[in-house]
């Protein structure tokens, strides 16, 4: 391998697309490019030490080094293009975290498996492909059922709203239950009908490169919103 492979890749590695780091120590992972340029300066001392030492009669090939300088080149425009990608990036956070700010204490739809009990109270869409009776399930996170409920819902969408208490009437503290729709299918058993659990946005935070959306003790991504409803 050249001498500019070598040098090159050893600073390519430590930059990954979104600030992510391939090496957890040393000036490498937090700053390539100086790491760049200094395994260029090595670069360059060593191919002169090569040049001094040639084989007058046997001279280095000029496509050689000139092949390595590209090479540099190339890596160094890769690490810049990574570090205005994850500004890039940022910046477009930053500004959904301002625009979701306008969510909060709206009630919002979002898709997800668990509701959120806030205040005593939840709610679901249910999206019903045909006039039909379902069953709604809420159970615990170990999945002990605690509230079950059959519904005789029209085709398209219908709401169902949950106050909190479970099948013997005692209410439950708020928090984030699992929740499943489903209905009597013309075959044995139970299929999906498909649902949005509605609740109170009540924050907005970054986790890694994504965008969390909090409803209570429920915290889904931003791409799971389906709608903002009226009225908080």
């Amino acid at each position: 391998m050249s001498i500019a492979s070598v040098a090159a890749n050893s600073a390519a590695s430590s930059t990954l697309v979104g600030g992510a780091s391939a090496s957890s120590s040393g000036s490498a992972a937090s700053n390539p490019l100086g790491s760049l340029s200094s395994n260029f300066n090595d670069f360059l001392t060593m191919l002169m030490t090569q040049m001094q030492n040639q084989d007058p009669t046997s001279p280095m090939d000029t496509n050689q080094f000139t092949t390595e300088l590209v090479q540099f080149t190339s890596v160094q425009q890769q690490i810049q293009t990574n570090s205005s990608l994850t500004q890039l990036i940022n910046l477009t956070q930053g500004s959904s975290v301002i625009q979701g700010s306008a969510m909060i204490g709206k009630q919002v739809a979002v898709t997800a498996n668990q509701l959120s009990l806030q205040n005593g109270a939840a709610g679901l869409q249910i999206n019903a492909p045909a006039a039909e009776t379902v069953n709604v399930a809420i159970t615990s996170d170990t999945g002990t059922p605690l509230r079950t409920a059959t519904l005789s819902v029209n085709k398209g969408l219908n709401s169902w709203n949950w106050n909190g208490a479970d099948n013997s009437g005692n209410t439950l503290p708020d928090g984030a239950y699992n929740v499943a729709v489903t209905a009597n299918g013309a075959s044995a058993g139970n299929v999906s009908v498909p649902f949005n659990v509605v609740g109170t946005a009540t924050g907005i935070n970054k986790s890694g490169n994504t965008l969390q959306l909090n409803m209570g003790a429920l915290s889904v991504d931003f791409s799971a919103v389906q709608s903002v409803l009226n009225g908080g």
